[in-house]
């Protein structure tokens, strides 16, 4: 039997040297293939055949998959060592290239989105198989679309409008300065530094890790606030008064390919079920020996009592492909193909990118994973999450490379679903104790995950009406307050210095409306792992099949196939099911 040792990956496949004549010929290929397609413009008519149209997505899929294996060496290449000039050098002069090959071919986008009359359209869509609703999806923005003057009206002046107020909360924030003291000694330190005290098992160094936090934010929500507000004008002046969207939020569901009566079903469920995670916090709180909880004891260690058990890399990852062997050999043997072809990256070096990540790059190349091993249960659970999605990549490899890759939110469904493989199998393997430890780390990331994150698209919703109402600074803080007090009921005591918390949140100025989707995947996983305990291993074809399809196929209609109704909220009621049980097991474990 193998043995599995922390190591670099090898990215040959894609690249052999960098430095080879081979290496510059393949990039002139992709050169020549962007330049060739431009030669369609003249001939695109919406009455051309089916198969002159195919023909032309065929050279499209061609080009994507040439540019993701050279783009993806360059990224992957700078992963692995981002201290390395060579890498440093390729990553840029990959972007580039990539900016480049994409003008070259943006104009049939365009053309399918908005030259193309409807009849037309349903005819070419008609033996456009697999891709078929893709391109349904695209035509959907047409009717959005603006004028071409008027689209690059609007696209010049976001590089000095709602571009560069996101550039300016960033410039801002990212040049806050902490100071904060450890010990006997006054830090200075970056807030990535400053969240890890949010952890720390001394209550104290908790309160003080979140007030410095909090305090430079409040002292600059002047600033903060106004770019805010700037950008949620910007947002509905552009998404509902010129491109006439229904709403903010339905301006993100479209994009994501998802209905909004789903959305609002998995928003009225998790805002139903707070009181499930209350439940767990006045736990914790007798875990941590405290009345109650506060807001800034929320991510405390629950059992610092009890030593964390480390795992050597070559158990880790055979506990992973016992736990996906359990449920399906053949999510197994994807997950296997990882470590035969040597795509992973999983030991700690300078240099490396921290975190974890998995990069597809086609469909018919297995995809690559990065961890940084440490050997602690979290690590454990990190590589779970990155194979899965690797299988889940591997699942929809016969897709082609424009719908290979599942839309945002079912993104997480196969990576926090091989999450809960592994936990279900290492469950019966591990003492009460560590269960215990395990299990309330388990629930803490949970709410991080699903709680956490609908409540604050709940607050997005009501920020972005009240904005567009006009409002100040100090009453979306008040809104943001009181949506913290709904979320905690009385199972955590809130200071008020909370509530400047909204600006700390870079996703709501980034991409409005994004964070939902955390609540989407990871709700989905759990449900469908209810369906899994249930049905037992009858359920893993149905399983395979819905990976498999990728971004064929519109979530709501991929998941009706098999019974799966997403805008009811019995579905995603399911998922809390599974996380009231898990709180329950946890207040029985002694």
């Amino acid at each position: 039997m193998s043995t599995y040792q922390l190591g670099e990956w090898d990215l040959s496949e894609l690249v052999k040297n960098p430095k080879s004549p081979a290496f510059k010929k393949q990039i002139r290929e992709l050169e020549k293939q962007a330049k060739k397609f431009e030669r369609i413009k003249p001939k695109l008519n919406p009455k051309m055949s089916s198969k002159q149209f195919m023909n032309v997505i065929h050279q499209v899929e061609d080009i994507s998959e040439n540019m993701r294996k050279i783009g993806g060496y360059a990224s992957l290449a700078y992963a692995s060592d981002t201290q390395s000039d060579e890498a440093t050098s390729l990553m840029t002069k990959m972007s580039k290239l990539g900016s480049e090959i994409s003008n070259k071919i943006l104009f049939f986008d365009l053309w399918w989105k908005t030259q193309i009359d409807d009849k037309n359209a349903k005819r070419l869509m008609q033996d456009s198989g697999e891709i078929k609703e893709h391109l349904s999806h695209k035509r959907l923005f047409a009717r959005y679309a603006l004028s071409e003057p008027e689209e690059r009206i609007i696209n010049t002046l976001d590089v000095t409008g709602i571009s560069a107020l996101v550039k300016l909360y960033d410039k801002i924030t990212n040049s806050f300065e902490y100071k904060m003291r450890v010990g006997n000694k006054t830090k200075s330190m970056t807030r990535e530094e400053l969240t890890n005290y949010v952890r720390s098992t001394n209550p104290k160094i908790r309160e003080t890790a979140y007030k410095t936090i909090l305090s430079k934010y409040s002292e600059n929500k002047g600033v903060i606030g106004e770019i805010y507000q700037n950008i949620v004008l910007n947002w509905k002046d552009e998404g509902i008064e010129i491109r006439g969207y229904e709403s903010p939020i339905s301006m993100r569901n479209i994009g994501n390919d998802v209905n909004d009566k789903t959305i609002e079903s998995l928003l009225s469920v998790c805002k139903k079920n707070s009181p499930v995670f209350q439940k767990f916090f006045l736990q914790k709180a007798k875990m941590l020996k405290m009345k109650k909880l506060r807001r800034c004891d929320l991510y405390a260690p629950a059992a610092s009592n009890i030593k964390e058990k480390n795992y050597s890399y070559d158990k880790s990852v055979k506990l992973v492909f016992e736990s996906l062997g359990r449920f399906s050999n053949t999510l197994e043997e994807y997950a296997r193909k990882v470590f035969k072809e040597n795509h992973i990256d999983s030991s700690i070096r300078q240099g490396k990118r921290d975190g974890a990540f998995c990069s597809t790059l086609a469909p018919k190349i297995t995809p690559y994973v990065l961890v940084n091993f440490t050997g602690k249960s979290r690590d454990v659970f990190t590589l779970a999450h990155e194979l899965g999605h690797a299988v889940h990549s591997q699942a929809a490899q016969d897709r082609s490379i424009l719908v290979q890759d599942a839309p945002l939110p079912l993104a997480e469904t196969a990576s926090t679903f091989s999450e809960l493989l592994l936990y279900d199998n290492l469950a019966g393997k591990i003492s009460n104790d560590e269960k215990r430890a395990m299990l309330a780390e388990k629930i803490d990331d949970l709410y991080a995950t699903i709680m956490r994150q609908s409540f604050f698209t709940i607050f997005e919703v009501d920020a972005h009406k009240q904005i567009g109402e006009g409002t100040t600074v100090d009453q979306i803080s008040k809104t943001y307050l009181e949506n913290l007090k709904v979320q905690f009921g009385n199972a955590v005591t809130l200071s008020d210095d909370f509530a400047i918390e909204w600006s700390c949140i870079p996703h709501f100025c980034h991409t409005p409306f994004y964070c939902y989707a955390y609540s989407f995947g990871n709700l989905l996983a759990l449900s469908l792992f209810q369906r899994y305990k249930k049905e037992g291993n009858d359920f893993a074809p149905a399983y395979i099949d819905i990976l498999a399809a990728g971004g064929s196929k519109k979530p709501e209609k991929l998941l009706a196939e098999y019974g799966l109704d997403i805008t009811s909220t019995k579905f995603w009621q399911e998922g809390f099911d599974y996380i009231k049980e898990q709180v329950n097991t946890l207040s029985s474990l002694k």
